[in-house]
């Protein structure tokens, strides 16, 4: 064994074990993407009608707090600024 390498039940890392960084994580990948195509079958109309707009519409018209838990989650990385920039936020304050 080289001085650079620990054995796993010593602790510690193992040289080239695990994923690459910035890989996705397979499991979760798959996860994701039967949920969309679960998601897009079911559609508005539980038909398939709309595919995922579809079934996003659904959702916000019968389960508005799901939907809300959605919103939330998308709504942060879609804010930018004017021109995609960087978002100017201005508080003013009225007297009374």
């Amino acid at each position: 064994m080289k001085n650079n390498q620990v054995l796993s039940s010593v602790g510690g890392k193992r040289a080239g074990a695990g994923r690459k960084k910035g890989s996705p994580n397979k499991t979760t990948a798959l996860l994701k993407d039967a949920i969309i195509k679960a998601a897009e079958a079911v559609g508005e109309d539980m038909q398939g009608k709309g595919k995922l707009t579809g079934y996003c519409k659904f959702l916000a018209k019968n389960e508005p707090k799901a939907f809300a838990g959605l919103l939330g989650r998308v709504l942060p990385m879609q804010v930018t600024g004017e021109g995609g920039g960087a978002l100017i936020v201005e508080i003013k304050r009225f007297a009374d």
